[in-house]
């Protein structure tokens, strides 16, 4: 294959199961027609940020070191969720790789995680302001003042349809609308686009419900809208489409209380402020920085053998890692966990330490994805609380999917869709992995390179 172009199409929770319902999918199901349709494996956590950087770099976790959503950072005792920079990922990401290759290549990432100051010739992805008159709606973007260009044609970004009880099909338009956008203006010989929408709906519905149905042909026509742009620009012949998803969903019937067992255990110290409970990093034995089915839990010296006990005798707990086990998984790395467990595929962890919504820290309520020490997918629904006020609600029953669990099934398994001239003379791993890609982008880009990872 010469001169061409890959559009990498990234759909989190599309499963292979939905290609069945062709009617929901016309405009994949037309790439598979013309391309072909392969299972592979995430990497373990099967998470957005750890999946995503293993897509970017080839590495899994154990070396890029971003092992779950959110970031431990030992020497101040703090958790941050959804922490944006690209220098948080370790080894080289495929944007750099090509660069070495063909200085004038150019790559563009839109809205994929940990491309906060990214070296791609283009990057879009959300960094609002908080100021003293509250958030203020922005886009980090490279070149300077691409996302205001881009915003004059096609409005701003809302965060309010990207995240939390009114995240819908919006964001992911406006994504789509950008990437198109971006080849106008950049023309990337490398792109990558993220379109979330439908992670959304199997966290609040579940993979087996009839919703699924239609917001599948949601997403499906935000991804018809760029395969159509780009043949509207005459680019569809030295393009190839590299459609995937980041991992599986599996229906769920309730959480974990993984903090709450500890301190009941009197294994989890908090400090009381003005009333409310925030949890004692710095002194408390354990606790566990959760994140959907993972969970990576911290422990202070001599108290290891003690956690791994309760967390052996904690209903729903499938795996239990330490040491050789953390190796096995690829997750042998610093930031992780003294232990990482794993929910049953039935359950998630919910990061709450607190018996009373009286004592609940500030943030609990609200949608508040950096401060949380957990990811919380109750943020997608709002209830009415105290005095007329709307709450992010704790009804665990309301979550009717989660993912992270390690690939060790078919159930496991998420599609890879290659479409384009000479995809099918692709040389291809017989046991395919995400973290394959970006040996795939290069071959496609420089036929019959061959360069030591």
């Amino acid at each position: 294959m010469k001169g061409k172009r890959v559009v990498v199409i990234d759909i989190a929770g599309l499963g292979m199961q939905h290609f069945e319902d062709t009617a929901a999918l016309p405009r994949l199901s037309s790439l598979v027609r013309r391309g072909r349709l392969l299972r592979m494996k995430p990497v373990f956590p099967a998470v957005t940020l750890p999946v995503q950087a293993s897509l970017t770099t080839g590495l899994f976790p154990d070396r890029h070191g971003v092992v779950a959503n959110g970031f431990y950072f030992r020497e101040d005792h703090r958790i941050a969720f959804w922490e944006q920079a690209a220098a948080l990922v370790g080894g080289e990401r495929i944007w750099e790789r090509l660069k070495r290759k063909s200085p004038s290549l150019k790559t563009a990432s839109l809205f994929l995680q940990n491309t906060l100051y990214a070296s791609c010739d283009a990057v879009i992805t959300p960094k609002p302001l908080h100021t003293g008159k509250g958030m203020v709606q922005w886009c980090y973007s490279k070149p300077p003042g691409l996302y205001e260009e881009i915003c004059e044609k096609r409005g701003e970004f809302d965060l309010l349809h990207y995240w939390g009880p009114l995240a819908s099909i919006e964001s992911s338009r406006w994504i789509a609308g950008a990437s198109l956008e971006v080849m106008d203006r950049i023309r990337p010989d490398l792109l990558f686009v993220y379109l979330p929408h439908l992670d959304y709906c199997l966290q609040r519905h579940g993979p087996g419900s009839p919703a699924v149905h239609e917001e599948l042909a949601r997403v499906d026509a935000e991804a018809g809208r760029i395969i159509d742009g780009i043949g509207e620009r005459g680019l569809s012949g030295e393009t190839v489409f590299i459609v995937l998803s980041e991992y599986a969903f599996s229906a769920v019937t309730g959480d974990i209380p993984l903090n709450r067992i500890f301190r009941e255990n009197g294994l989890f110290a908090v400090r009381t402020i003005a009333g409310r409970e925030y949890p004692d990093f710095e002194l408390t034995p354990a606790f566990a920085m959760v994140d959907h089915q993972v969970a990576h839990v911290y422990c202070k010296p001599g108290h290891l053998s003690a956690v791994r006990n309760i967390l052996e005798r904690t209903d729903g707990v499938d795996h239990i890692l330490q040491g050789e086990g953390k190796k096995e998984y690829r997750i042998g790395h610093q930031r992780s966990g003294d232990l990482v467990a794993v929910s049953a595929r039935d359950r998630w962890f919910s990061y709450y330490w607190w018996e009373e919504r009286v004592r609940e820290p500030d943030f609990a309520g609200q949608v508040d994805i950096h401060r949380k020490p957990g990811y919380d997918p109750l943020e997608l629904f709002i209830e009415r609380g105290e005095h007329g006020t709307f709450r992010v609600p704790q009804d665990t029953g309301l979550i009717k999917g989660s993912h992270g669990y390690p690939p060790l099934g078919e159930e496991d398994m998420i599609p890879l869709l290659l479409s384009g001239e000479g995809t099918e003379a692709l040389g291809l791993p017989d046991a395919l992995c995400i973290a394959d890609i970006p040996s795939i982008i290069e071959e496609i880009l420089f036929p019959g390179a061959q360069e030591d990872r």
